[in-house]
């Protein structure tokens, strides 16, 4: 299991929904009206270091579902401003940079140690009650995959439910991929969220 994600009952300015659909409705992936947004889920991962929050937004429009991976850094990454999604102010823990997870090397390292060691989510510790619940989405990694490239993971954007290798879409648990099951109001999903080479 990749540990236990610390969630404060904090202010945030702006919001993360509404940070998010300023940053989405600007990405060549995303054609749709960023009004209709409204997050479904979301699932956590922890830094080793303890110094990233590592975030992963399941968003819909009404008909298809979108994968919104960020992290959070009390300074300015290095190199990140093509990455940067925005800024925001928290009431416990100050202001934080949101970067695109897929261009932070912390996220890169962590999605592939998941993937690599067929770990899971971070449970979610709730910092003031001290209490502790599994994550929403059941996330699991499906261990190495034929060869371990060094580009950044390939993350799903569009989220496809299909699962047919000969139609170009990676099996759901196959190696070298991170898969997920959530519900909504629709029931159960499950779906490859991440691809590594």
């Amino acid at each position: 299991m990749s540990g236990t994600a610390e969630i404060y009952d904090a202010v945030l300015a702006p919001g993360k929904l509404d940070l998010l659909r300023s940053w989405v409705g600007e990405q060549v992936w995303f054609d749709g009206a960023v009004e209709s947004l409204e997050q479904v889920t979301a699932y956590r991962f922890v830094d080793p270091a303890g110094e990233v929050g590592i975030e992963c937004f399941l968003l819909s429009d009404g008909t298809r579902t979108f994968h919104v991976p960020v992290t959070y850094r009390g300074a300015e990454l290095e190199g990140g401003e093509d990455a940067l999604v925005g800024t925001m102010e928290h009431s416990v823990l100050g202001r934080r940079w949101v970067y695109d997870a897929p261009a932070d090397p912390v996220y890169q390292a962590e999605v592939r140690r998941v993937i690599s060691h067929r770990d899971t989510a971070a449970d979610h510790l709730q910092v003031e009650e001290g209490s502790v619940t599994p994550s929403p989405v059941n996330i699991r990694g499906g261990g190495d995959g034929p060869a371990v490239g060094v580009d950044a993971p390939q993350v799903i954007r569009v989220i496809s439910e299909e699962n047919d290798a000969e139609a170009d879409h990676p099996l759901i648990g196959s190696p070298g991929t991170l898969s997920g099951t959530w519900e909504d109001a629709d029931g159960s999903h499950t779906a490859v969220l991440v691809v590594v080479d």
